[in-house]
């Protein structure tokens, strides 16, 4: 090697070293940034629950909501959140006033003090139009709620005034929100949401010839005394896909062979799932003329709670049927988003003994061949939860 090879040899040897020397700088940056970071989300955290405690002080009322966003976050989440936050803080019954929609004190059972139903200031039409406004001014398009908008503000004035009440604090979702979403998004440990939540499970008596009975209240339904309950909607979690349609009607026509099947359809408007058309299917029923504004989800859950086993579409009240004690099928074919909200609901069952709840991927049942391929194909980029 002559002198010169040694010469350049030996200054790429000191350049590679000098660039590899600032790696644990680097890296060390990186962890500083990322503790940082960490204490940031702990803090605002610890914000949001000095908060809730503030709120909880007094004797006087509390109006929790309104809640405007999806109903699978408000079972998943809101509902166990409000039971804890009850527990923790000592907070009477008689003091919370449940600001929701469609008859949903059912789902909310003991933490009930009063309840004031949306619908009964507002026409589901209005209702869509003002959300629909709410999330693109404030959400950026979602459903949360990450803050309290005008429209908030405007039911909570109507809730006020019909319940007579003065003066009422509020225990906004939008605290439950900025609690979780750090959760959620991988920010801070799961442990911050079981500290916070408290989940219930039903347990179902069964009559003497075994058909469920419950205590949820409810209206005498001309159906079935032995019936699967079914609402499957296209969304996030179910492509809008003629293939979809096919894998969800072969379902439906399963189901209906082992017991009839009671479709929770609605004709209302309010959001953006629509129900999957299942008529013509032997051995189905519609439950759509029994379903008013007022009165739709919780005619939903009565009849839930009254079935063998509910099949669903992944979210919604499918999150909610394994704690009415109600075995649950839950379908998908995209789990993008879902995976964190599924993990949520299996371990809250096992924790309270919830009924079974068993998620179903299309995809799986076409890879195997049990339904058309062509379901595994229908999304190539899928899309959120519910």
């Amino acid at each position: 090697m002559s002198s010169l090879d040694a010469v350049r040899n030996f200054g790429l040897k000191a350049t590679r070293r000098l660039r590899s020397a600032h790696k644990p700088f680097v890296r060390m940056m990186r962890r500083s940034a990322r503790a940082q970071e960490q204490r940031g989300f702990r803090r605002e955290a610890a914000g949001v629950d000095h908060e809730i405690a503030r709120l909880a002080s007094g004797t006087g009322p509390i109006i929790a909501g309104p809640w405007l966003a999806e109903v699978g976050y408000e079972v998943l989440y809101w509902i166990p959140f409000l039971r804890w936050f009850q527990d923790a803080y000592g907070v009477q019954r008689d003091r919370l006033v449940i600001l929701s929609r469609g008859g949903t004190e059912a789902a909310y059972g003991k933490l009930v003090g009063s309840y004031v139903d949306i619908f009964d200031m507002t026409t589901p039409e209005s209702l869509a139009a003002s959300n629909a406004e709410r999330r693109a001014h404030s959400e950026g398009g979602g459903q949360k709620q990450s803050g309290t908008s005008a429209f908030d503000l405007e039911l909570l004035a109507a809730a006020r005034s019909r319940l007579g009440l003065s003066h009422a604090t509020v225990v906004h979702p939008s605290l439950m929100f900025r609690l979780f979403r750090h959760v959620w998004h991988g920010n801070l440990p799961m442990d911050l949401l079981w500290r916070r939540t408290r989940y219930v499970a039903i347990t179902r008596h069964l009559t003497s010839s075994g058909v469920p009975r419950t205590e949820l209240a409810g209206v005498r339904f001309n159906l079935p005394a032995d019936f699967i309950a079914a609402k499957l909607y296209a969304g996030p979690a179910l492509a809008i896909s003629d293939a979809t349609r096919e894998a969800v009607r072969a379902l439906v026509t399963k189901a209906a062979s082992i017991a009839p099947v009671v479709l929770l359809e609605t004709d209302l408007a309010v959001d953006e799932h629509r129900d999957f058309d299942l008529g013509g299917i032997a051995g189905v029923t519609s439950a759509r003329a029994l379903m008013s504004a007022r009165t739709n989800l919780g005619t939903q859950i009565e009849l839930i709670a009254r079935s063998r086993f509910f099949l669903g579409t992944c979210g919604g009240l499918a999150w909610l049927a394994p704690f009415l004690g109600v075995p649950t099928v839950a379908v998908y074919d995209s789990d993008q988003l879902l995976s964190q909200h599924l993990f949520v609901a299996r371990q809250a069952g096992q924790l309270s003994g919830a009924a079974e709840f068993t998620p179903l991927d299309l995809r799986a049942l076409a890879r195997t061949g049990v339904l058309a391929p062509s379901v595994s194909e229908t999304r190539h980029a899928p899309a959120g939860p519910e």
